[in-house]
């Protein structure tokens, strides 16, 4: 029950005491909370993400010939600590998510924090996740937008990350004026994954007050995301009941 609870959070983003509703009161909203937390506590949301990864690899498996990294900015209606005024809301709280692919879109690791926070360093964060995952090896051609495409960029993913193959377009120079906008190319991979995450309401306008529970609401997300993957009939015989 608790469990049918957070999925119904997840995907409609209703306050706990909707959710009660939405479960026929067969447990508070205070009850459901509390639950949440010693999930969150415990690492659950974590070990849920990390069978979802371990499952693909085996059934479908990963791509690394071309990576895709992007940030996504997301309202924090509640604000609390993990989330800043966001650049592209004035006046707004929000957070975000940092997110690499592989070449079909899905996700393979993510970074959090406050919407005002610069993309580019947590980049290098994602990177190391994937080194200490010993998956960064694996990587052919990195492919990012102008926001991470500055001068060192590229000497500095060689040198640190052994990555020779960096695709972005050139950052805008003050000395030459506005550069025309770019095509989007192949990133609009890493845009579809972003609009299916926040096609999850609690991940679009988050209600939490915390990062550990942001960090929960992304795990469980992308771990619902590629559960979807694995069970299409087009990778699956599994059918659910009708």
């Amino acid at each position: 029950m608790i469990f049918r609870a957070l999925l119904l959070r997840i995907v409609t983003g209703a306050s706990w005491e909707t959710i009660e509703f939405m479960i026929d009161r067969q447990a508070s909203d205070t009850t459901i909370r509390t639950r949440r937390n010693e999930w969150v506590d415990a690492g659950v949301f974590e070990q849920l993400l990390a069978h979802a990864f371990h499952a693909y690899q085996q059934v479908i498996g990963f791509n690394f010939n071309d990576v895709f990294i992007d940030g996504c900015n997301n309202r924090a209606l509640a604000g609390g600590e993990g989330t800043g005024l966001d650049p592209k809301h004035p006046g707004k709280r929000g957070w975000k998510f940092l997110i690499i692919t592989d070449t079909n879109g899905i996700p393979i690791t993510f970074q959090t924090a406050p919407a005002n926070r610069q993309d580019y360093p947590l980049m290098f964060d994602a990177l190391d996740d994937l080194a200490d995952r010993n998956q960064l090896r694996l990587i052919g051609t990195l492919h990012a937008d102008r926001g991470f495409n500055y001068k060192s960029t590229p000497e500095r993913l060689a040198t640190d990350y052994n990555l020779t193959d960096f695709k972005a377009p050139p950052r805008n120079d003050r000395s030459q004026g506005r550069r025309k906008r770019s095509p989007l190319g192949p990133r609009w991979i890493v845009e579809s994954t972003n609009s299916w995450i926040r096609s999850y309401k609690q991940i679009a306008t988050n209600t939490d007050r915390t990062p550990q529970h942001r960090n929960a609401a992304l795990c469980f997300a992308i771990t619902l995301l590629m559960t979807h993957r694995i069970a299409h009939p087009r990778h699956s015989t599994w059918r659910p009941i009708r």
